[in-house]
């Protein structure tokens, strides 16, 4: 654990005493406040602030943020205030530590909305003060360091969250190290089997050692010394998240993966960049097509550099990257390094440096149209995980784009109207499908049309959360139109089976008194919540049939369900059936199915979709087919009761090749009380061998016991959860949730 003493001989290389004495004094209220609190490591609590302090002094941040950093967690985890903070330490500290507050005030339906809540208070905050975010990454990368102590289901959960958010956020910044440390602990934690593989891949089987990489630098600088070009050369191993991208997608295996050295020359000036970029390219030959100048074009998050692959010495293809000093300490440290923090107004971010944030502007301007957090957060993963690509207007205006971005995207980026009348696109003067991905240095003019107008199919290709926000407003608003005109004709089906006029009860205004008992806005209001199945016919018609002398609106819904039996079609779960024990809140009698392409069971947090005239579909949170459905169609579900019945889900197990394997793992499953439905078996190349079941458990809690259980075993490699395939005789997809 790091002492406050280490930390304080950091910030004494650049801050003064006063600066000094506020650390000290952030330190002493945090020790006592966290006082007889432990991690689960064992350690006292207080490690954790004091590390993420250490991280933000390496970053060579001002005397507030240290602070913030000392004092982060107090207000979520002591009886210390926000209040009590500014009194003490000032209302620049009590706003950053405000702004890292990792749980808010404000009641949450489930722990999803909240972690999405909470991530968009932080991208909210930041637009007021870089320093926000800056704490809150130093806070997550050294919970990642010791998330060996969480359960492994939480892990995977916090890895995946890094991955997602933080890595590509840091990434944003500019934080090359910050970024780098999230990927690799989050892979370790996401990806152990493969992780642990490469780590010893990169080890045993890769041809660069330290004798060829002062090899190269040698040659380097025997290129510069004749053409007096002061400049410092070093070289550096790839981390492995990188190393594996690249074995993923150009399907590769270790031995085949050659340049996992980058070399860098740091030079005084960009004329010498270009200078020594041209000796490189004389000495060796040029890969071609990996040739990127990210000074004349720099990334949005400042990155500037000259970035060439060549083949060196032996035949070996090596990175090399030119930069200047200014370059290469906004590559290391990013926003930090221009950062200066002299005075309270210069923490905050001035015009000049939104400009250079202008995806932080884009994340403003559409996160303020966006009521859902989850949706929010849904779209920020598109914004932030994509690297970049500059495309030309016809004016020659340059615009960034992400990569694999389409004229679509881009025309939704010029304006909404455009995007909406986009017709057609051309492509360096050629005409080209509207999914056509855009490369560095397209020219693309956009064709519009008055009477074209986005379609569903749009979704499928587009990258920008602008472009995929604007098509569901679209969509969404011409299928309210169809979802009024579905409910008023289901309506007036079950009113001509009850005997009641439907039409005479929307113009004498007794639908509207239906809406108001229902909490709903307008008669079109119920007419689309029939429409989406989000509530039955019945239950309408019930409201507006004539009442006897003295019955209750409860009696009458009796004598009508006595009346008319509940039926599968008319929207009431059989008893028995998949979707029991679901709990819709503040709805009832819907027709309800567990999505077969991620096999909720009970203990899972599960989310439900309402299928236009086919009830509602059930999906764990995390089911990826989730990201692709309309959000304003999601609705909050929760199990109920304690069912004793099967449900179904699907593992895929990793074991060696070697007798008795298969017998070992099913009594096992026997042992854990697990009915093995179906299963498929596959040999690898490699020695072993992929089993994939499909099983029936009881609950959540009692899949992944079984799965820890299986782990255990000598033969077996690996097991997760998956989604039950083809392959075992049940479908993936649902047919019909996409309606």
């Amino acid at each position: 654990m790091i002492r406050i003493n280490e930390i304080l001989d950091k910030t004494a290389l650049y801050l003064n005493e006063q600066d000094q004495a506020l650390i000290t004094k952030a330190y002493v209220f945090s020790a006592a406040a966290h006082a007889g609190q432990v991690r689960l490591s064992g350690e006292p609590y207080l490690s954790h602030p004091l590390e993420a302090a250490g991280i933000l002094a390496d970053m060579r941040l001002d005397a507030a943020s240290i602070a913030s950093g000392l004092l982060h967690d107090t207000v979520e985890d002591t009886k210390a205030t926000v209040d009590e903070i500014e009194e003490l330490f000032g209302e620049e500290v009590a706003d950053i530590v405000d702004g890292v507050t990792k749980i808010s005030l404000i009641p949450f339906e489930t722990k999803e909305e909240a972690q999405a809540e909470n991530i968009r208070k932080m991208i909210l905050a930041m637009a007021e003060d870089i320093r926000v975010v800056l704490v809150k990454l130093a806070d997550r990368l050294h919970n990642m360091r010791t998330l060996e102590f969480q359960k492994p289901h939480k892990r995977s959960i916090i890895a995946q969250e890094t991955m997602d958010i933080y890595a590509p956020l840091a990434n944003r910044l500019g934080l090359h190290r910050i970024k780098t440390e999230l990927e690799d602990w989050s892979f370790r934690y996401l990806k152990p089997d493969i992780y642990n593989q490469l780590v010893e891949g990169v080890e045993t089987h890769h041809t660069l050692d330290e004798t060829y990489i002062d090899r190269v630098i040698a040659y380097i600088n025997g290129l510069l010394e004749p053409n007096n070009i002061k400049a410092r050369v070093f070289g550096r191993r790839k981390h492995l998240w990188s190393v594996y991208n690249k074995m993923r997608v150009q399907e590769l295996t270790i031995d085949q993966v050659h340049d996992l050295v980058a070399f860098r020359v740091v030079v005084e000036t960009i004329r010498e960049c270009y200078h020594v970029l041209g000796l490189v390219h004389s000495l060796w030959k040029p890969v071609p097509g990996r040739f990127k100048d990210y000074i004349s074009m720099p990334k949005a998050n400042m990155y500037q550099s000259l970035h060439t692959t060549v083949v060196g010495p032996g035949g070996e293809r090596i990175e090399i990257q030119i930069r200047t000093e200014e370059m290469h300490r906004l590559a290391e440290e990013g926003v930090a390094a221009h950062w200066k923090y002299k005075e309270r107004e210069k923490g905050k971010f001035n015009p000049r440096d939104v400009e250079r944030f202008q995806w932080l502007r884009q994340i403003m301007d559409w996160q303020r149209e966006l009521t859902d957090s989850r949706e929010f957060v849904t779209n920020l993963r598109f914004d932030l995980f994509q690297d970049e690509v500059y495309v030309f207007t016809p004016k020659g205006d340059v615009k960034e784009l992400p990569e694999g971005a389409t004229a679509v995207d881009l025309a939704f980026l010029i304006h909404t109207a455009i995007g909406e009348h986009c017709a057609g696109a051309k492509v360096n003067g050629k005409l080209v499908p509207l999914d056509t991905p855009l490369k560095n240095g397209d020219t693309v003019e956009i064709i519009t049309d008055k009477n074209r107008r986005p379609n569903r199919d749009w979704l499928k290709f587009v990258k920008t959360a602008k472009a995929r926000m604007r098509v569901k407003h679209f969509i969404r608003t011409e299928e309210r139109v169809h979802s009024i005109a579905l409910g008023r004709e289901m309506l007036e089906k079950q009113g001509r089976k009850d005997g009641v006029n439907v039409l005479k009860a929307i113009k004498d205004g007794s639908m509207l008194t239906v809406a108001r008992d229902l909490s709903m806005g307008s008669v079109e209001d119920v007419l689309s919540a029939v429409g989406y199945s989000r509530i039955t016919p019945k239950k309408i018609i019930v409201r507006l049939m004539p009442k006897r002398e003295g019955e209750e609106p409860e009696a009458a819904a009796a004598r009508v369900a006595e009346q008319h039996p509940p039926t599968p079609e008319s929207g009431h779960v059989p008893k028995g059936k998949p979707g029991e024990g679901v709990r819709i809140q503040g709805v009832d009698n819907v027709l309800v199915r567990l999505a077969q392409c991620c096999n909720p069971v009970p203990g899972d947090a599960i989310v439900g979709y309402i299928s236009r005239g086919r009830g509602m579909v059930v999906h764990t949170h995390d089911c990826p087919n989730v990201r692709n459905l309309e959000s304003e169609r999601l609705i909050q579900v929760s199990w109920e009761g304690e069912k004793e019945q099967p449900y179904p889900a699907g593992l895929s197990i990793l074991a060696k090749n070697e007798k008795g394997v298969l017998s070992k793992i099913s009594n096992q499953l026997a042992e854990e009380g697990v009915n093995i439905d179906s299963g498929a078996i596959h040999s690898n190349v490699d020695g072993t061998t992929q089993l994939t079941f499909r099983i029936e458990v009881r609950d959540s809690g009692h899949l992944y016991r079984t799965i820890e259980r299986l782990r255990r075993l000598d033969a077996v490699i690996d097991v997760k959860r998956h989604a039950v395939s083809d392959e075992l005789g049940t479908n993936t997809s649902e047919p019909g949730i996409m309606d």
